[in-house]
């Protein structure tokens, strides 16, 4: 493995039963790197961030971090990973002093010894410290469990959809904290179902239906959308989906709150064109405007051609 590389996983499948939760996934991930894995519920994101961090076995494929194979060496790996898992998973009854002092104390050093890294972000929640975990706002939880999950120093940091169920304030809070990580040399591996969160990350790996469909910086991803689209707007946008789903140059048509994003199959149709095909077939108040593509415009693109 490169000494460049912080995590390489070969050929990684993960099935329960007859249910395949991963099937054949490869990639790397660079030292320093933050990488995000991108993709609704059930995609697999939790199951291969648990075979990351050794809580899992796969059935086929390895998986290699900071040189240490996750099953044959996960003594040694534990000691060099900080895990947020998706659900909140500290002691609700212990107070967020407690917790802190609690984890520091597993990996043998104390909250004073690394408090350097973790005091932009524990700094938010420390006039709370004698407040029990269970009474904290959704925002102070995830700081919180990020504040422990870094607190013995990792060289790697897994968090598996940590912005789900938080408010928006706090989501870009976080990942402004993710960006602060980054820079001090910690390798950041994040999941999450908001495609919006993937243009902060250094490359993305969509994923899908157990398998990964593009490993890519953000950018690249949105320059490969490879059509014109189109942002539509009417007042009934039922009608509105239906109607452009029916037109004959259409390619995909998928909605975007009150608009459609529309591809076409031939690019040399017009704007004028797709509204006067709208307005006879019933359509009020129409608009067509030319948009940049999204993560989630590419991402819904591939899922086509899946």
């Amino acid at each position: 493995m490169s000494s460049n590389i912080s995590i390489q996983a070969s050929e990684i499948t993960k099935r329960y039963g007859d249910k395949t939760a991963l099937d054949d996934i490869s990639f790397t991930v660079n030292k320093g790197e933050l990488f995000g894995f991108i993709g609704p519920d059930g995609a697999g994101k939790t199951s291969l961030f648990r075979l990351v961090t050794s809580l899992l076995i796969p059935d086929r494929g390895s998986i290699v971090v900071e040189g240490l194979d996750t099953v044959k060496d996960y003594i040694k790996l534990r000691k060099i990973l900080g895990y947020m898992p998706g659900r909140f998973s500290l002691y609700q009854d212990l107070t967020v002093e407690e917790n802190l002092r609690f984890f520091a104390g597993i990996f043998k050093t104390t909250p004073e010894a690394n408090y350097e890294l973790v005091k932009d972000i524990y700094s938010q929640i420390e006039p709370f410290k004698n407040r029990k975990a269970g009474k904290l706002s959704g925002g102070m939880k995830q700081k919180l469990a990020l504040s422990c999950a870094l607190i013995h120093k990792p060289e790697v940091l897994v968090l598996d959809e940590p912005t789900t169920g938080v408010d928006a304030v706090s989501r870009i809070e976080f990942w402004e904290m993710l960006a602060r990580l980054r820079r001090s040399g910690i390798t950041i591996i994040v999941s999450t179902p908001y495609m919006d969160e993937a243009s902060r990350c250094d490359r993305v790996a969509l994923i899908q239906n157990s398998k990964i469909m593009s490993i890519d910086t953000p950018d690249a991803i949105r320059n490969n959308f490879g059509s014109a689209l189109w942002a539509v707007k009417a007042d009934d946008i039922y009608r509105l989906l239906v109607d452009l789903r029916r037109f004959k140059s259409t390619r995909t048509a998928f909605p975007f709150g009150e608009h459609i994003h529309l591809s076409l199959s031939d690019e040399s149709v017009k704007p004028a064109e797709i509204a006067s095909y709208l307005e006879a077939a019933g359509n009020s108040n129409v608009h067509i405007s030319k948009i940049e593509p999204s993560i989630e415009d590419c991402f819904m693109e591939m899922m086509k051609k899946e």
